[in-house]
């Protein structure tokens, strides 16, 4: 009771300073283009197969780059398909997307199954990079720019301005590099795209599997196109309600503390944790300090782990999860011993490089933040929330990359309206780190769709390894029957792999095919 007291009076003051509770002003939802695409968009699609991968199908997709213009310019979507390994009992095609934003479909297919054998088997599976995505006509920015150093959390006005000013810039070198595309990358334009697509294949109603980002995508479809669905699983899902910068970074914030948690409880009953048997949160809290001070260094090297750099990496070995490489990670910090960090590979100097990301995210959110005493507010609280991972540092750089963004807010927030759609299957783990699971059950209630729960761990609810997943998944798709209503799934303890010292940390996150919407790079 005396946390709750804390945080009450902690958002209490934080309600004073600005003005959390005031929701997103979002126009009328825009009518549906007509029920059919016309014209080259109509037209089917012509596989060949994939250069570098044979037995794979590419073809592609014509589509508007405006929607409310569809005779005007247009652009192509990249496809990759692998057909039904039995033919006689074939259903139709499925759509799938990765999420993001930025993930590509294409590549997804063309590197092995996607599905369960049972799924390859009754569908030709087909994957497609979202517009301003890989073969798709990809958003390109400066790489020089991308590579400032800028503050990831501002701690006066002058860095604020620096990372409005940084943002800005990186937009605008997007929009100069990418063309007219950079303004009609909203996820809502991909939902027209995906009907396109549909029509293309030959099908009279679409089956979808999308994971993280590409769930947003099925819910902007199902409120278009309703009644153009057979089947749509959405797993570890988006809440587009979540209507102000507050909600977005709390129920973030907290998906990362009960990950957090749960990586602690691990660590308390399992042996082969490196920390079991410590106190895992005072020994964290100290590495969190010792960043802080500046004098946490990955071990053997002159290399600096500041604050925010200690959260991702922690964050990201929650997707899987990761727990015994974070365990061996944290403990290395601890000791001394030689860790070899993980390095993000730059463009070459001055080259456009693709990212998709905020051009992106920053079409689809409005989350204003004013001023560093507002922002200060908002971490202050967050500490509160998370009081060891402070914050979701997916979260929180999602939100500030759209800071100064030079691109409007063409899809804001909005509650989910779907009618007249058949049975909608969202999955969740319940202890999701990127979407969390309160988006699921916020989804769920406004869109009518039935939510599987996993009960388990970490992103991408169809990977993790339970047969009562992904049975109850591949059962809807093939009959278009759910499971019912407030079914739950057993967790599956996360394997430990058989030699974890001699994997590198870039080996964290999900297997298939990386299915989390990646965190932007704001350094």
């Amino acid at each position: 009771m005396q946390g709750s007291t804390r945080i009450g009076t902690a958002l209490g003051a934080l309600t004073a300073m600005v003005a959390l509770g005031t929701a997103v002003t979002t126009p009328a939802y825009a009518a549906p283009p007509p029920a059919a695409p016309t014209g080259a968009a109509a037209a089917r699609v012509e596989w060949k197969p994939c250069p570098d991968a044979p037995n794979v199908d590419c073809g592609s997709v014509r589509v508007p780059i405006d929607w409310s213009r569809p005779d005007g310019a247009t652009i192509d979507l990249a496809l990759a398909r692998q057909k039904a390994t039995d033919p006689a009992a074939r259903i139709g095609s499925i759509l799938v997307d990765p999420g993001g934003p930025g993930g590509s479909g294409v590549d997804w297919v063309k590197g092995g199954p996607v599905l369960s054998a049972e799924i390859h088997r009754r569908f030709d599976v087909v994957g497609f990079d979202p517009r301003g995505v890989g073969g798709s006509h990809p958003v390109l920015c400066d790489s020089d720019i991308e590579a400032q150093t800028v503050p990831v959390v501002p701690r006066d006005d002058a860095e604020f301005a620096q990372l409005i000013a940084h943002n800005k810039a990186l937009g605008d070198s997007c929009r100069k590099l990418t063309g007219p595309l950079f303004d009609f990358v909203d996820t809502a334009s991909v939902a027209r795209d995906m009907d396109a697509i549909r029509a293309a294949l030959g099908e009279r109603r679409l089956n979808y599997y999308g994971v993280s980002y590409g769930t947003l995508m099925g819910q902007q479809y199902a409120e278009l196109f309703p009644r153009h669905i057979r089947t749509m699983v959405i797993d570890s899902d988006m809440d587009h309600s979540a209507s102000t910068t507050w909600q977005f970074l709390r129920t973030e914030a907290t998906a990362a503390q009960e990950s957090f948690d749960q990586f602690v409880a691990w660590c308390a009953r399992a042996s082969t944790c490196a920390l079991h048997g410590r106190d895992v949160r005072a020994a964290f809290a100290d590495l969190y300090a010792r960043a802080d001070r500046g004098t946490l260094t990955f071990p053997g090297t002159d290399l600096k782990v500041d604050p925010f750099e200690l959260l991702q990496i922690t964050h990201q070995h929650f997707y899987e999860p990761g727990w015994q490489y974070l365990a061996d990670f944290l403990l290395e910090l601890t000791t001394g011993q030689r860790v070899q960090p993980s390095r993000n590979e730059r463009a070459a100097h001055g080259q456009p490089v693709p990212d998709a990301f905020s051009a992106v995210f920053c079409q689809d959110w409005r989350l204003p933040v004013h001023s560093v005493a507002e922002l200060s507010a908002y971490r202050k609280a967050l500490t509160l929330v998370a009081p060891d991972m402070k914050l979701s540092p997916l979260g929180w750089r999602a939100a500030l990359s759209c800071l100064g963004w030079p691109a409007r807010v063409s899809n804001p927030q909005h509650r989910l309206t779907v009618h007249h759609a058949p049975p909608i299957l969202m999955l969740n783990s319940r202890y999701d780190p990127a979407t969390p699971y309160q988006w699921a059950t916020a989804a769920a209630h406004q869109t009518g769709a039935v939510l599987l729960t996993y009960d388990g761990w970490g992103h991408g609810a169809y990977f993790k390894g339970s047969t009562c997943v992904t049975d109850a998944t591949d059962a809807y798709l093939v009959t278009g029957q759910p499971p019912r209503r407030g079914t739950h799934c057993p967790g599956v303890e996360p394997s430990v792999p058989p030699s974890v010292a001699a994997a590198p940390l870039t080996t964290h996150g999900p297997r298939l095919p990386q299915p989390a919407w990646t965190a932007p790079s704001l350094s």
